[in-house]
């Protein structure tokens, strides 16, 4: 089995209050505006320590958005049994709700259409897992539903939180979920 080294606590701290001091400074402006210096000094770190970790402000944002992308992702697949076709379970509305405090900082990583760098960590993720439930379900149909939901889920959630897209967190899950359910009943 192939399994990676375990991660050095030190290390897991430092991008963790990388993370933190990101979140911090894009609360007081946008992730454009934001500069390495005022990062890493918020952060107590060293120039040459963010190096280390990051390419640059871009990969350090991605890294902090991350997790937003796994939660959409298990949103997406919280519901046990037969889904109901109309309604998103609850996970899902918690998730397009949980993001307004970084609303700012996801549209800079999360262009219109479900394109940018978070939209691409989030189309991969979220494909990986659908293809893995299709397959698990024999559906001959499994990489096009796959890239399919990826692609739906990323580009309403991209176009929602741009303002393309109208409707409060419930409106916005019950009506990407209606989709998605329609692409997985399709044959």
């Amino acid at each position: 089995m192939n399994r990676l080294p375990p991660e050095d606590p030190r290390a897991a701290r430092t991008r963790a209050r990388l993370r933190a001091a990101l979140f911090e400074e894009c609360a007081e402006r946008p992730l454009g505006e934001v500069g390495v210096a005022s990062l890493v000094r918020r952060a107590g770190v060293g120039r040459a320590t963010f190096y280390v970790h990051y390419d640059g402000l871009e990969a350090l944002a991605v890294d902090a958005c991350a997790d937003v992308v796994r939660e959409g992702v298990e949103a997406l697949h919280s519901w046990t049994g037969r889904p109901d076709p109309v309604h998103a379970p609850s996970a899902l509305v918690e998730f397009f709700t949980s993001l307004a405090p970084h609303t700012d900082l996801y549209r800079a990583l999360l262009a219109p259409g479900g394109g940018g760098p978070l939209g691409k960590l989030l189309h991969l993720d979220l494909r990986a897992y659908s293809l893995r439930e299709r397959e698990r379900a024999g559906a001959a149909d499994a990489p096009l539903v796959a890239t399919a939901v990826a692609a739906t889920f990323a580009g309403v959630l991209a176009d929602w939180l741009h303002g393309l897209l109208p409707g409060s967190p419930r409106e916005i899950s019950d009506q990407v979920w209606q989709l998605l359910v329609a692409l997985h009943a399709s044959r």
